[in-house]
């Protein structure tokens, strides 16, 4: 087997967000039961949010104009006109030279435009000295200004967190249409591997690594997961559990088997698994070179690299941006990326693009990039990083103090 049609990372992502998308229809969920998933449609407010225009502090509504000039030495006086009761309507007009208790989140009466907190007050029967000037709108929210009716509140392929569902809630939705979770099945091949639990090796045996790692990376960008074993180096075995496993997920993840070799069967399935068939043969990237991706109808086929720290440098690349395309997450949302400073030179043979494993640190105000160097096939020098940090295919290297992009892991 022979690399064939090798692309970029670039040109590789590019396939990936060009060929792609949910392959399941939303579904309408409960609000409390979205945490996590990705919209499938508008929201657009139908009431402002407050609807009513509210304290933000302990004091007294007043109109700014009637505090103007107070001070410690020469308050203001007013009247003060009763007190607003929290959940209830402010019934009382505010008149010229009045002032009105009012709770954290009373409702503002009309004719006031302020509040006067509590700590610069002083009531003296029905007066109320004012030892502070407030401005126009202060200490106060006023309706609509957290969100004005016909306002689109979030779009479409945003992923749903808390303060997501909190704003929601506020404008009254109980419900929200939603792409679910894409099914993500892994199958490891090869007939050195064996399962993880498995306590004594024999000679030449190798635990599965892979399904423990890359499940888990597909459970942390919202995934489901089908663990699908292990197969041997046998055609009829692999395409066999494949298929399978391809008719019950959105996903199919192939891990091992995608090197030159003469018994590697991972693009011969993927090809056998439906039309078009293979799009990316290799990648110019250092790891991970040997990355497969095909496609099936709608469905995505990924074919990764064998070892475990390559697998997971692919996944982080192009695996996760697949799984945000099967969720609808829009390609803006997707970049983990923070600018740091590399704290040694590193160099790179031009032509490919390498992704240099990486540890921050916290030097002052600014965060440094410290190179974690190790052979691809170690996990562990995965487990030290935080990222990784591209050199450019264009480029001889990075000198130490530059700013580069560390891409995070999850």
């Amino acid at each position: 087997m022979k690399f064939f049609n090798v692309k970029t990372v670039a040109e590789t992502l590019e396939v990936i967000a060009r060929q792609f998308a949910p392959v399941r229809q939303p579904v309408t969920l409960p609000l409390g039961e979205a945490l996590g998933l990705v919209l499938a449609e508008d929201v657009i407010s139908a009431e402002q949010v407050p609807h009513f225009s509210r304290s933000t502090v302990d004091g007294y509504a007043v109109r700014a104009k009637d505090t103007y000039g107070a001070s410690d030495s020469l308050p203001a006086f007013l009247d003060i006109q009763g007190k607003i009761e929290m959940g209830k309507i402010a019934g009382l007009l505010l008149r010229e030279g009045q002032a009105q208790a009012i709770p954290t989140g009373g409702m503002i009466p009309d004719g006031a435009d302020s509040v006067v907190m509590i700590e610069h007050v002083e009531e003296v029967g029905d007066l109320l000295n004012v030892f502070r000037q407030v401005s126009p709108g202060e200490n106060m929210i006023r309706a609509g200004d957290d969100v004005q009716t016909g306002e689109l509140v979030m779009a479409a392929g945003q992923r749903l967190r808390p303060q997501d569902l909190g704003v929601l809630a506020a404008i009254g939705k109980t419900s929200v249409s939603v792409y679910p979770r894409p099914i993500v099945a892994i199958l490891s091949t090869g007939d050195e591997i064996v399962p993880s639990d498995k306590q004594e090796l024999a000679p030449g045996e190798i635990r599965d690594i892979n399904s423990m790692t890359i499940g888990a990376a597909a459970r942390a960008c919202g995934a489901e997961v089908i663990e699908g074993g292990i197969v041997q180096d046998d055609f009829d075995a692999f395409f066999s559990r494949a298929q399978e496993l391809f008719q019950q997920a959105d996903l199919l993840l192939l891990s091992g088997g995608s090197s030159v070799g003469t018994r590697d069967y991972t693009e011969r399935v993927m090809q056998s698994l439906g039309d078009p068939g293979v799009l990316v043969h290799g990648v110019s990237i250092k790891p991970g070179k040997p990355t497969i991706l095909a496609k099936a109808g709608e469905k995505p086929i990924m074919g990764l690299p064998g070892h475990p720290a390559s697998a997971l440098i692919i996944f982080h690349l192009f695996t996760a941006p697949l799984i945000a395309q099967l969720e609808g997450v829009l390609p803006s949302h997707l970049d983990k990326r923070i600018m740091a400073r590399i704290s040694r030179n590193i160099p790179s043979a031009v032509g490919r693009s390498d992704y240099v494993r990486v540890k921050l640190e916290k030097r002052g105000e600014e965060w440094w990039a410290q190179p974690v160097f190790g052979k691809s096939g170690l996990i562990s020098t995965l487990v030290k990083s935080d990222g990784m940090v591209e050199i450019a295919a264009n480029k001889e290297g990075i000198m130490e103090g530059e700013f580069v992009r560390v891409h995070l892991f999850h």
